[in-house]
Parts: C-alpha cells; sequence; structure tokens
C-alpha cells in the first residue's frame, strides 16, 4: 500500500513542454519559413529570439581559438579530464559492437556491419548559462562512433558568446560550430540552408521548442530521443540520510520548474524529515526559482511497505534517474527493469551522470524508459546486413522455397525471382504458364 505524504500539485508529476498547441503551432510556422526562406528565415528567428545576428553563424578555426583563449585554464583542464571519462567509457561501449559473418548454409553468407551516421547535427542547449556538459555526451560520443561531420549548434547567451561551451564543442572534436539556438537551429541542420549543409541525425537537449522541433523532424532525419524535463526519483530505506536525499532531488528540480523530483521511501520517519530539510533548503537555494516550482508543483513523496514495493513503484514511474540510497543499492540492478540510468549507492549522485563521470546525460523521459535507453554510440551506428549465396546448391535450394513462400503471400513477382536461381542453378527448367517450378529427369 502507497502512502502519499506529498503529491505532485498536478496529480500525476509530468512537465509541460511538447504537445501543446500553442508550441507546435509555432514550431511548425517557423520549419515552414526556414524550408521556403532559408538563411534570411534564419537570422530573422535568431534576431528574434536570441538578439543575435552575426555576419556568419558559423565560427571560423581561428575564431575558435580566439573564443577558447579566453576560457580559465581550471575549465579546460575540467573540460579535458570529463570528455576523457565519457571517451573511454564510450570506447568500451563501441567495442561491445562486432561485425561479423557467418554462414548459415553451405556457400550462404550472412553478415552485419555497424556504420556510422555520415553527418550529425549536435545541440547543446543555453540561453540562461551554459551547458558544457551536452556538448561531452553529444559531440564526443558521436565522434567514438565514427562519425565523420559533426555539427555542432549553441545559442548565444544574452548576446553573448558562451566561451566555455564553444571550448567545449572545439575540444569534443565538432567540424563546425554555429553560434545558432532554437527551433531555428533545429531547421536550418535538418532542412539546409545556403550556408548550412544538412544532417542525417540530430542529438541533444532541448527546451519544449527544441524539443516539439526535433518531434516534427523525425523521418526527414533521425534523432537521438524524445526528451521532456528532467527527472528524479529516489528510492530510500531507514538507513538513507535525509539531508542527501532532500540535497538530491532539488539537484535535479533546478534544471526546471516543471521536473519532476520524487522520493520513493520505506520509512515514514525518513519521509517526513526529507520533507522538512528541503523546505529548509530553498529559503536560501539560488536556484529556488527553478527547484522551488518544480518541487511545489512536480514533487511527490510516497512511503512504501517494503523494497519490493519501492522497486516496483520506481518502475511504474520509469524515471529519467533513479538514485537507490539503500542498505544494497545493487539489488536495484536485479529487480528493476524501466529506468533510463541508475545511481547505486551514497557515493554516486545524478549530478555526477550529468557533468562528470562518463556515462551519458541525455536519457529518456516522461515513461519512454519503458521502451529506450540513453543516447550512446549505438545511436549513432546503422546496423545494416548483406547477403552473399556463392554455393549454386544452396541458391537453387533457396530458390525453390523462396517460389513457395511468395506464392503462398501471392508475391508472383518474388516467386520467380526464386524460380529463376532454382533453375539456372538447379539444372531444371521454368514454366510459369503453369505457375510451378518443375525440375527436368536428369537433373
Amino acid at each position: 500500500m502507497i502512502q502519499k505524504l506529498k503529491q505532485a500539485a498536478d496529480g500525476t508529476g509530468e512537465g509541460s513542454g511538447t504537445g501543446r498547441p500553442e508550441v507546435q503551432a509555432t514550431v511548425s510556422g517557423i520549419l515552414a519559413d526556414v524550408r521556403e526562406r532559408g538563411d534570411a528565415a534564419v537570422r530573422e528567428y535568431s534576431e528574434k529570439f536570441d538578439g543575435w545576428s552575426p555576419e556568419s553563424f558559423r565560427l571560423s578555426p581561428e575564431r575558435i581559438a580566439e573564443i577558447v583563449s579566453t576560457v580559465p585554464p581550471q575549465v579546460i583542464e575540467d573540460i579535458e579530464f570529463v570528455q576523457s571519462q565519457v571517451r573511454r567509457f564510450a570506447e568500451h561501449q563501441r567495442t561491445s559492437l562486432t561485425d561479423f559473418e557467418v554462414e548459415t548454409l553451405p556457400g550462404v553468407r550472412l553478415g552485419q556491419r555497424n556504420v556510422p551516421v555520415s553527418a550529425v547535427g549536435a545541440y547543446v542547449p543555453g540561453g540562461r548559462y551554459p551547458l558544457t556538459a551536452s556538448a561531452h555526451m553529444t559531440i564526443v560520443t558521436a565522434k567514438v562512433a565514427g562519425v565523420p561531420r559533426v555539427v555542432a549548434c549553441t545559442p548565444p547567451i544574452r548576446g553573448e558568446i558562451p566561451a566555455a561551451t564553444v571550448a567545449a564543442m572545439a575540444m569534443a572534436g565538432a567540424d563546425e560550430i554555429y553560434l545558432l539556438g532554437g527551433v531555428q537551429a533545429m531547421a536550418a541542420l535538418a532542412v539546409g540552408t545556403e550556408t548550412v549543409e544538412r544532417v542525417d541525425m540530430i542529438a541533444g537537449p532541448g527546451n519544449a521548442y527544441v524539443a516539439e522541433a526535433k518531434r516534427q523532424l523525425f523521418g526527414e532525419v533521425g534523432i537521438d530521443l524524445f526528451a521532456g524535463p528532467t527527472e528524479i526519483l529516489v528510492i530510500a530505506d531507514d538507513e538513507a540520510d535525509p539531508f542527501v536525499v532532500a540535497v538530491d532531488l532539488l539537484s535535479q528540480a533546478e534544471h526546471g520548474p516543471d521536473s519532476p523530483a520524487v522520493l520513493v521511501t520505506t520509512s515514514e520517519p525518513l519521509a517526513r524529515e526529507v520533507a522538512e530539510h528541503v523546505e529548509r533548503i530553498l529559503v536560501d537555494m539560488p536556484t529556488r526559482d527553478m527547484a522551488g516550482p518544480a518541487w511545489r508543483d512536480h514533487g511527490q513523496i510516497l512511503v512504501v511497505g517494503d523494497l519490493d514495493e519501492a522497486f516496483a513503484v520506481a518502475d511504474s514511474f520509469a524515471s529519467e534517474h533513479v538514485q537507490v540510497l539503500t542498505r544494497d543499492p545493487r539489488q536495484a540492478l536485479e529487480k528493476m527493469r524501466h529506468y533510463g540510468a541508475l545511481f547505486l549507492g551514497e557515493g554516486t549522485c545524478v549530478s555526477y551522470g550529468d557533468k562528470v563521470i562518463g556515462t551519458n546525460h541525455v536519457l529518456p523521459t516522461r515513461g519512454s524508459a519503458r521502451f529506450t535507453g540513453g543516447l550512446w554510440v549505438g545511436k549513432y551506428l546503422r546496423t545494416v546486413t548483406y547477403q552473399e549465396v556463392v554455393d549454386p546448391a544452396s541458391s537453387a535450394f533457396l530458390g525453390e522455397i523462396c517460389g513457395r513462400a511468395s506464392r503462398v503471400e501471392l508475391f508472383e513477382g518474388h516467386a520467380r525471382s526464386g524460380d529463376v536461381r532454382a533453375a539456372k542453378y538447379g539444372g531444371g527448367h521454368l514454366d510459369w504458364s503453369e505457375h510451378r517450378f518443375e525440375k527436368t529427369a536428369d537433373a
């Protein structure tokens, strides 16, 4: 039985975003305009939404070097460290994906290859402050996958160049860098303009308008996943530190006023202490303008009977981030199925995954963890197959079966492709007037 000590104000804990009619209408209008007018439309929307209309949105190598030189050495050093963590984990992921070829019948060779996407647009959100971590996650991972052309876009911040973000993009290996944000960036990347060559896939998080643009463009280009507001769910027992739980809940609530933060615990005393700590911390939290409304409108505290029930409840949320603060946190690896990423034990926190540890922070939200994982090397790869039949007897054998199987489905053209090979390689003859294959007497 679940006891709700705090319930989301809207009763669901789900944030707003894509799906709102006004968002859909705005995005579709911008996309249509960019399709029709190209660079002129991109420039108008950049000026309108970001107050940014330079001679060229693309940064030259010389300008990139100049911008990077303004970034403090400690920031550069930290970027190098984090990117090395992301790169190392991504390299292990890549080596886990192997090409292979097998012989399923004599002379019948079937194979699989993992081929990188040719061109990727990596979107790094901004607007209020630099978000360098998204550059690591989208660009480094694409480069490890072997993507030959990575085009990075980020918006200016209140009309200024986000130097740290540009540095992160350059150090991650971006081939082109544009100071361009929002729906206009999505449109330029997906559709192409006079100065921006289109890409095959777009990756990276963004606000509701960016997410809606990706949704509307999906199919014309590939995307990493549909993402909504950041989510955190903490599973805690009576040994968890309530202050740590409160801090970690608010660490993700500060992403935005629509970010759900949920505690599922077996301890009612801990639940009440966590609620008290949250209210005290929010008083002077620098990002309370985001974290406060998120906790008020989308925060929940649920008390359950035991850990098995806690794991089951957590699975029903299919949250983006699930932090496990229990005596044996690794139980979650066996007990849970639906989550974007697990963070096991008090020594680990979701913020590590967001910023420094090396796993990817572009993760499924809004329950989509039930059917997809987050961004990883494999998202940038197309798993393709090939077939080769070099043994005539095997081709004849397959041709006979293909003819019969195709005619069951009334696909005569398919059947005749099989018939031809059965006859040519099997010593028989074709008699399509009777719609059947007959072998010769000496075949």
